[in-house]
């Protein structure tokens, strides 16, 4: 049995693209386009229609950068696999790619295999997975040829958190020559973790034991001198290097200078930097404690920066580093010592809504949300052109969204698993309504309608920016 759906009327905008067109799915696959009104297009049949009239008709955003159930100073991330990927849906997300994590001791299979089954069973859209790598030895070097044969392309490493994830000069530089060797992406977390533990001990010391000190000690020179470093043993290691939640102008400016050196480096930024500042952190009483991640909230002036590099191409996608803890019980463990404060934000829900209100502003054009969104993170992880775009070919993952519709951002109204939201009371131009993911129905007119399991685990390729 086949199953048609066919989408009338609408602006489909791709990364490349804007078309008046009619889509038409066939077995959750993105059969034709034809534009509206035209013989073809009215020639079409199909059980299921949608009329997208006034909508844009975009591809499902890709989010290359979440970490649901993840253990973290002694708590656990509070959206599961199940909340996570349906209320990414609801924010017109219908491709994850979430972060594996290698234990001290273990193997990369091991880590893997824990993830697989946190996931499988329970995810409303698609997911893929990236390999945080805490213990480079032998082992784990030839582990990462067999994870890229298998279709896990990626991996993660620490400058930061000495004593957990951290990674020394000469681990980070093995790792990325076994990269350059087998196609693998070196994702690197740039902050000088052993200078900041430093600057951590002395505040507290001082009796600086507030969330906005969290911002104070992590610098952005300790940033900006990570993000050179890391760019450097690439270079020396022959590899290519993405640097993930770049928040500082000063660690752009490594970016924008090694890729004008033409280096394979790349570099990622997140909703939270681009719309919320230190202001946030310094909150009164323990308010600032909901906005604690790493890197942190920069002051105001170097959001310029950083819209300035999404349209320069020096920053190529917009991640959520979505890693939510609840106020109440979690975020506050760090009451009275700002370093207990578990890090991280909820934000896979609003990323594509944010970044829409961007376009409203006229910081970025409508291509450019789909680019950041949507098809270069899908390049950058090699889902392309399965994912990330509207064409023959691509799995159906559509999205009609309305940029009329206005909504106000909260806690009381979104569907992730956590008691505040970060952009409480904003108010935003744009709304996801109806959501395809291969070609099913996950939202329809603002309900849900997916389920536990729909979503697959899909292998990527390689980096599809290095071929």
């Amino acid at each position: 049995m086949s199953s048609r759906t066919v989408i009338r009327g609408g602006l489909v905008v791709t990364a490349s693209d804007e078309i008046h067109a009619d889509v038409l799915i066939e077995d959750g696959r993105v059969a034709a386009l034809a534009a509206s009104g035209t013989p073809a297009a009215e020639a079409w049949s199909a059980e299921r229609a949608i009329d997208a009239t006034g909508k844009y008709v975009i591809p499902g955003g890709v989010d290359g950068h979440t970490h649901m159930e993840m253990p973290f100073g002694g708590t656990f991330a509070a959206d599961t696999f199940e909340t996570g990927t349906r209320a990414a849906a609801w924010g017109g997300t219908t491709t994850i790619v979430d972060f594996a994590i290698q234990s001290v001791g273990g193997a990369l299979r091991e880590g893997l295999d824990a993830w697989h089954a946190k996931a499988e069973g329970n995810c409303a859209i698609d997911y893929g997975f990236h390999m945080i790598v805490s213990d480079v030895n032998e082992n784990t070097l030839k582990e990462m040829d067999l994870l890229v044969e298998e279709g896990v392309t990626s991996f993660k490493q620490f400058m930061a958190y000495p004593g957990v994830f951290y990674s020394d000069d000469g681990q980070i530089l093995r790792a990325m020559q076994r990269a350059a060797g087998n196609g693998g992406l070196i994702m690197m977390h740039a902050e000088n973790g052993i200078a900041i533990d430093v600057l951590v001990e002395q505040a507290l010391a001082r009796g600086e034991t507030d969330p906005r000190y969290h911002g104070e000690v992590r610098k952005a020179l300790l940033e900006a001198e990570a993000t050179h470093r890391a760019i450097k043993l690439a270079q020396v290691a022959g590899a290519p290097l993405y640097v993930v939640h770049v928040s500082a102008m000063e660690a752009v400016a490594e970016l924008a200078r090694a890729r004008d050196e033409g280096l394979p480096v790349f570099g990622e930024t997140c909703p939270q930097y681009l719309f919320l500042s230190t202001d946030n952190l310094a909150e009164p009483g323990f308010e600032g404690a909901k906005y604690v991640c790493s890197t942190p909230l920069r002051p105001r002036e170097h959001q310029a920066k950083l819209w300035q590099g999404l349209r320069t191409n020096d920053l190529q996608v917009v991640s959520t580093d979505h890693c939510p803890f609840c106020f109440v019980g979690q975020k506050e463990r760090g009451r009275g010592d700002f370093s207990k404060i578990p890090n991280g934000m909820p934000g896979v829900e609003n990323r594509m809504d944010l970044l829409h209100q961007a376009v409203v502003e006229g910081r970025i054009s409508r291509r450019r949300w789909i680019e950041i969104a949507c098809a270069a993170p899908a390049r950058m992880f090699g889902l392309y052109p399965k994912k990330g775009t509207i064409a023959p070919g691509a799995d159906a993952d559509v999205v009609i969204y309305d940029p009329h519709a206005e909504q106000t951002v909260s806690a009381e109204t979104h569907h992730m698993n956590v008691d505040y939201s970060a952009y409480e009371g904003k108010r935003l131009t744009g709304r996801v309504e109806t959501v395809l993911s291969r070609g099913e129905p996950v939202i329809t007119e603002r309900e849900y309608t997916g389920h536990a399991g729909h979503g697959v685990y899909t292998p990527r390729s390689t980096c599809q920016y290095l071929n």
